[in-house]
């Protein structure tokens, strides 16, 4: 199921909406499954030289250098293995993932869900995540936070993480997730 509005999905990505749940736009992304960096890419792809001035290989086909997440995955495997940690990426429905953006978590306690009977909320370039999502995103900017150490957590970020790691304990899929990733990724998730 989605990680944000605990959407069932088929094989070939198409989301099965839970009932109530409604998007005003990215329509068409509405019907499918991506997968959500739930630490943004751009978050931690700022650390990279690669992404913020580029590199002598970024060179497109008209010979024009470029930036970016698209030079920093093209350059740096040190971007590509965070890019592609499983522990960071979870099923969303694309328009949640689309209006999610990069936004910071936090709590938006006067505005109402931008989704119907998905209780995730975007306002003013912030988000504030489902009860249900709480415990699973905390765990995963810690995960990022310990075993990444070019990717720092500000002590704002920090603070709300652990107290919603502590307020959602670990479900049972949690880590059953866990152990599948680290059987293929090969590394142990230190926070679960």
């Amino acid at each position: 199921e989605t990680l944000y509005c605990g959407a069932a999905f088929t094989a070939n990505k198409t989301v099965i909406p839970p009932p109530g749940f409604t998007s005003t736009t990215h329509v068409k992304r509405a019907k499918r499954i991506e997968w959500e960096h739930v630490v943004p890419a751009e978050n931690f792809g700022r650390t990279f030289t690669e992404w913020r001035e580029g590199h002598p290989a970024c060179i497109n086909s008209k010979g024009h250098a470029f930036k970016g997440r698209k030079c920093a995955e093209k350059t740096n495997n040190d971007y590509r293995y965070m890019q592609s940690d499983m522990y960071n990426l979870f099923p969303a429905i694309g328009s949640v993932n689309a209006l999610r953006s990069n936004y910071t978590f936090t709590l938006l306690p006067n505005t109402n869900s931008d989704f119907g009977s998905c209780t995730m909320k975007i306002d003013h370039r912030k988000a504030e995540p489902p009860a249900q999502a709480r415990g699973r995103i905390a765990r995963t900017y810690l995960y990022m936070d310990a075993v990444y150490p070019r990717y720092k957590l500000s002590r704002q970020q920090a603070q709300l993480m652990q107290a919603w790691d502590k307020l959602y304990p670990v479900s049972e899929w949690e880590c059953t997730r866990a152990k599948r990733i680290e059987k293929l990724q090969g590394n142990i998730n230190p926070i679960m």
